[in-house]
């Protein structure tokens, strides 16, 4: 991080927690601070932010910090602890609140990122092709960047919905409920594994346009800017347009029942677009291609209640995604798994989850390893072939207050990275939730 980034992300920072102390300061309000009931941490400022959602403007304050550590196994085998965080500072301003203008909203976000993987540790670091990362809040260098800054407007009772902005590719295409740590259980799986899919906190110039075939059903397709240039730290706040390299097009129908009053969601997806990525295969890496396409899939339907309660329950879930095999580092993926809410009658506010991971590296990384190794001087150390890596996770959530959650987890990876020759690896790992 910059000096003048971490300097700008500082003041901003003082400048909430200086508002948020005054408004905390009120005599009155639904909820105190630090009250266990309450959503958030500081409560209700005193009355003032009901009244600012009232009146059209909501804010959310949000931290997430994840640790893991290496119990055993691992390129390195050494039992290093890392620790990744994630502040969020948020804004929806209702326009149809504030001025009077039907159907219309703003979203604002801004994100800081900081700390470190302990994948630096457990993947092969010679590996052409990456797998999955034990905490899936670390990503894309610790740096505070616009992740949300979109216009949406609502057209005959949400039947159509049309938003423009700054968006990442993960608020609206794959999404899915998940409190894994790992990041192969997280939603938007396509941009894990897709090339030159952004997901949060990257966010770029898209347009989104969404219709609902009745209450259930629904088709949207989006047209998502690529610029390689979001991907650097200094360009946290920038704008820009110029150095454009292409254009993404998701496509997704989806289907989101009620049955027997437990909600599901039924998602499949298609994405194309035009830039040159590099084409794997038994021949130069400078060779390219501007094939990029894909096909997704989420389902995610609670299955159970508790007591009739449709709060609790057993949920199943299953994601997967196919990238052409051009340019695809991760050709295959699949995932399934599933999660209950409120376990124990003690303590209904928790869940748990549990869930398995496949990724497969496509065969042609292995034609251009080979290739490379081949070549005299080059073969000093030689890359390692790599197929594919399983991933593991169980997790609980004491969720101890409205604001405040810890959620252990144990993790197993097999073959991390995806090369055969690194010891599976079983890691600990710890996500702190709070919303302020």
């Amino acid at each position: 991080m910059t000096s003048r980034t971490f300097g700008r992300w500082r003041a901003g920072y003082a400048s909430l927690a200086i508002i948020g102390s005054f408004l905390v300061a009120g005599t009155a309000n639904a909820y105190s601070a630090f009250a266990p009931d309450s959503p958030y941490m500081f409560g209700d400022w005193g009355g003032e932010r009901t009244a600012l959602k009232e009146a059209g403007v909501s804010f959310d304050f949000d931290y997430v910090g994840e640790a893991a550590t290496i119990i055993d196994g691992g390129y390195r085998d050494s039992h290093v602890t890392k620790y990744a965080d994630q502040f969020a500072v948020g804004a929806n301003v209702d326009l149809e609140r504030l001025l009077s203008l039907p159907g219309a909203d703003i979203q604002i976000t801004v994100t800081n990122r900081n700390g470190h993987s302990a994948n630096d540790r457990l993947g092969d670091p010679d590996a052409t092709v990456g797998g999955s990362n034990v905490q899936e809040v670390q990503g894309r260098g610790p740096v505070t960047r616009l992740t949300q800054f979109w216009y949406r407007q609502r057209f005959f009772d949400d039947a159509l919905v049309v938003k423009l902005g700054r968006i990442p590719f993960g608020d609206d295409f794959a999404t899915i409920d998940s409190n894994f740590q790992n990041l192969a259980f997280g939603g938007a799986q396509p941009g894990n594994w897709g090339n030159n899919i952004y997901n949060w906190p990257i966010s770029q110039w898209a347009a989104v346009v969404k219709t609902h075939f009745t209450p259930e059903w629904y088709a949207q397709i989006g047209a998502f800017n690529i610029n390689d240039s979001n991907l650097k730290n200094d360009n946290g706040f920038e704008l820009r347009t110029s150095g454009t390299d292409g254009t993404m097009f998701p496509v997704e129908l989806g289907y989101t029942p009620m049955l027997d009053g437990m909600a599901g969601a039924y998602k499949l997806g298609f994405y194309t677009h035009d830039v040159d990525n590099r084409a794997y295969g038994a021949h130069p890496e400078t060779r390219t291609s501007d094939t990029n396409t894909g096909l997704y899939y989420v389902i995610q339907q609670q299955v159970t209640t508790r007591g009739g309660n449709p709060d609790r329950g057993l949920t199943l879930f299953s994601m997967g995604n196919a990238n052409h095999g051009d340019t695809a580092g991760i050709d295959r993926y699949v995932s399934v798994g599933a999660t209950y809410a409120g376990p124990f009658d003690a303590r209904p506010q928790d869940d748990a989850g549990i869930g398995l991971a496949y990724l497969h590296v496509n065969d042609d990384v292995d034609d251009y390893v080979d290739y490379y190794n081949a070549i005299p001087g080059n073969a000093l150390p030689p890359l390692p072939r790599q197929g594919h890596e399983y991933d593991a996770e169980l997790y609980y959530s004491f969720n101890l207050t409205g604001y405040l959650t810890l959620r252990p987890n144990l993790q197993y990876v097999v073959n991390p990275s995806a090369v055969d020759t690194v010891d599976n690896a079983w890691v600990a790992g710890t996500t702190v939730q709070a919303s302020f």
